[in-house]
Formats: structure tokens, sequence, C-alpha cells
């Protein structure tokens, strides 16, 4: 029986700052048009961060009863390890789905914008059929763009628009930065799990082309994510460099990656990316905001 602290880290508080970081660069972009509306944006918090917790949970129920996660380097697998039921870790995917669909539904009610519940199902759909399904889309190596679309995209310009009732396209571009950041936590973890996941057939991205160009794209995606605020410097005005303020937070990541961490040595990769993600999402947040 799995105990508080293990569910808790099945849920995987690390890959949190993926759910919190959009929500903030939306709400700066609502704060910027002076629609700040402070209940939709808790609302829509909660839908990214159980949305988040769903897909860890989904994520491990699929890989456990797959067997993929039998010998795996980093967080707690509740079923991999044995530590709690399949039936319940899945019970625990749903509960997650359900809230989320709770919240979003308030939010389509507040707004009158219907066409929400379609981008809600395919959310949902998406979190489940990552490593859930007959052909999970996360072991044909399309993990990352999936990643972007739902943690960068989605969130930041539903953020946005449940607000402000508005599609820009700085919002989207704003997306684009998030985006990067959220794909470079799953690049680091697929890289990270490279030799388990060639052994059992799963074929990520960092699978299909290797070590060293997963490393490549994990450079690239955070360079993405730091054009960003150059960019939103025209229709946002000179606040939107304060996202520069993350910078400090790059350097440890690239390093370890550019020096060919591997295996346990990876795991701090992901702890340092996934602090990079929020502070980037506060400051870029408050930057749009201003």
């Amino acid at each position: 029986m799995a105990t508080t602290g293990e569910w808790i880290q099945g849920a995987r508080p690390r890959t949190l700052p993926a759910a919190i970081a959009p929500v903030l660069v939306g709400t700066g972009i609502a704060q910027h048009l002076d629609s700040l509306n402070v209940g939709r944006a808790l609302l829509a918090l909660v839908v990214a961060l159980a949305l988040q917790a769903g897909v860890n949970f989904a994520n491990d129920y699929s890989d456990g009863i797959r067997g993929t996660d039998h010998v795996r380097v980093g967080p707690v697998r509740l079923v991999g390890q044995g530590l709690a039921k399949p039936h319940l870790v899945k019970r625990a995917a749903f509960l997650m789905f359900a809230i989320a669909m709770a919240s979003g539904f308030t939010l389509v009610l507040l707004t009158q914008a219907w066409w929400l519940l379609i981008v809600g199902a395919a959310s949902i759909a998406a979190a489940w059929f990552y490593t859930g399904g007959s052909r999970p889309y996360g072991y044909a190596g399309f993990g990352e763009l999936f990643v972007f679309i739902f943690f960068g995209i989605v969130p930041v310009m539903g953020t946005a628009y449940v607000q402000t009732l508005e599609l820009t396209l700085g919002s989207f571009i704003a997306s684009i930065g998030v985006g990067a950041l959220a794909c470079s936590i799953l690049i680091t973890n697929n890289l990270r799990d490279i030799p388990g996941d060639t052994e059992h057939g799963k074929r990520t991205l960092a699978v299909r082309i290797g070590d060293q160009r997963t490393r490549t794209l994990y450079i690239f995606s955070i360079a993405c994510a730091f054009v960003v605020p150059a960019v939103l410097v025209i229709p946002f005005g000179p606040w939107a460099l304060l996202g520069y303020a993350a910078t400090p937070w790059i350097f440890l990541p690239i390093k370890l990656i550019r020096r060919g961490a591997r295996g346990p040595a990876l795991i701090p990769v992901l702890k340092a990316t996934g602090i990079l993600l929020l502070v980037y999402g506060v400051m870029l947040g408050l930057g749009l905001s201003l």
C-alpha cells in the first residue's frame, strides 16, 4: 500500500511548473489588456494542475502495466515499483481529469465560449493517450509536439482568453516560449530513459534521434524560449524583457547536458529545468502585465 508521500511523489510535483507557468503568462497578458479576472485565473490554474497530475498518474499506470517502468531512474513509479494497485492509479488519473473537467466547465459557463469544451476534451484525450490506449503517441516520438501544444499554446492562450475573451497574436507568441521550456522537461526525461525505452520498444523522439541530437534539441528549446521576450517587445513593450531575468537559471542544466550527464546525473537537470520554467513564467508574466 503506497503511503501519502509516495502518492504525492507519484503525481511528480517537479513537473508542476509546466502547469503553473502558462497560467501566469496568460494572466499577465490579461492584466496588460485591463481584463484581469482572478477567479477565472484560479480556475484555469486548477485545470492546468489537475491535467498535469492526471497525465502523470496516467503515464504511471500505462507504463506500469506495459512493464516499461520496472527498471527506471527517477521519480516514484507507483505501479512499476509495486507500490499501488494499477486500478487505483488509474482511478487517481481519472479523478484528476474529473477535477479538470469540472473547473473547465465552470469556465465555459462563465465565458459562454462553448467551443472550449472541444479544447478541454482534446486536452484530456492527449493526457490519456500519451502512454495509454493501444497506440500511444508518446511511444511513437510525438510526445514533445503534444507537450508544446497542450502545455504551451493551449494553456497560455486559454488562460488569456477566458479573461479577455480575445485570441491574440501576442498570446500565441508568448505561448511558444512556455511550450519550448515545457518540452525541455520532457526532452530531459526521455534523454535519461533512452536505455530503458530502447529495451522496451518505446520509440520516443530521444530514442529515434539518439543521445547527442537529443542534447542539441534540449539546448535549442531553451534558446527558442529566450528569443520570445525580445519578440514580445513589439506587442507588449519593453517590460516584456523582464523574462530575461530567468537567464541565470539556464547555466546549470545546459552545463550538465553539454558535459554528457546520464542516468541519475540528469535528475538535477530535470529539477533545474522545472525551476527555470517557473521563474520564466513568473518574470515573463510580470513583464507582460506591466
